[in-house]
């Protein structure tokens, strides 16, 4: 579908108008210990939210992991703040993502190498420098019949957000630069 068609649908149903569900960021350090501390307090001075701990699925010796040792955190953030810090994190890769970064359901994702590239966050020795993983969710008005815990029931294909719309979507309403690579 060109701009022009997704456009005229989305206009003639307000159903079909995608938005942000969640943002959701992650930092991985692969230990416990004081350096996930000084990740849980970074995420949660980006976000204001209590981050959660990850654990390890599985034993790797190599790497000195255990199983259900905590190894990553991360924080997910909804509704309007969802917005603003996306706008904020998207200073960091100077609002250019890959097209290969969008799934075929309109979720896309990047990475960011310093948390410090990010617009107004200032070094600080006492926590160091983390790099991190941002998962943008996308969905329309509607998705909620799929998670919810009474009658829930599957979103059809007719109303389910494809790759080209959430492209159009983010390039338009999230001001963001979709860069194909090749």
């Amino acid at each position: 579908m060109d701009p022009d068609q997704i456009e005229a649908r989305w206009s003639k149903n307000p159903m079909l108008l995608p938005k942000v569900m969640a943002v959701t960021l992650n930092i991985s350090v692969g230990r416990s210990g004081e350096v996930l501390e000084r990740a849980k307090k970074l995420l949660e001075e980006l976000t204001g939210q209590k981050p959660v701990e990850r654990r390890a699925k599985r034993t790797i010796r190599e790497f000195g992991i255990r199983k259900n040792e905590p190894i990553a955190t991360s924080v997910t953030i909804r509704g309007k703040k969802a917005y603003e810090l996306l706008d904020r994190l998207a200073g960091a890769v100077d609002r250019k993502i890959k097209a290969e970064s969008f799934d075929e359901f309109g979720n896309f994702a990047f990475g960011i190498k310093e948390h410090i590239d990010i617009p107004g966050v200032k070094y600080r020795a006492d926590i160091g420098i983390f790099g991190m993983d941002v998962i943008v969710t996308m969905g329309r008005a509607g998705y909620r019949v799929a998670k919810r815990k009474v009658k829930r029931a599957r979103i059809p294909r007719r109303h389910r957000l494809t790759k080209e719309e959430a492209i159009h979507y983010a390039k338009k309403y999230l001001n963001l630069e979709v860069v194909s690579e090749g």
